[in-house]
C-alpha cells in the first residue's frame, strides 16, 4: 500500500504521478492509472526510465512498486503500482 512518501516521483517523476488524495499512482503518457493492484494499473514505461523505476522500487517504503520485464523486451517495461 503506497504511504505517499512521493519517493518514487523523486526517483522518476516521468512514470509516477501524486495524486490530491497523497497517494502516488503510476502514469502511462503523463495519465495516471487509477486501479492500485488491479491489472488497471499496469504501464508500459520506456526502457530508458528502467534504472530510475528500479531506484523508485527499492526506495518505496510500502513495497508496493512490482516491475515485470516482458520476455521479448523490445524497449519497454511493465510496471505496476
Amino acid at each position: 500500500m503506497c504511504t505517499g512518501d512521493g519517493l518514487c516521483l523523486d526517483h522518476c517523476p516521468d512514470v509516477f504521478v501524486q495524486l490530491e488524495d497523497g497517494i502516488a499512482y503510476v502514469a502511462e503518457l503523463g495519465s495516471p492509472l487509477n486501479d492500485p493492484g488491479g491489472s488497471g494499473s499496469l504501464a508500459w514505461v520506456p526502457l530508458k526510465s528502467y534504472q530510475a523505476v528500479v531506484h523508485a522500487a527499492e526506495a518505496c517504503p510500502g513495497e508496493c512498486i512490482f516491475i515485470e520485464m516482458p520476455a521479448q523486451s523490445v524497449g519497454e517495461l511493465s510496471l505496476s503500482l
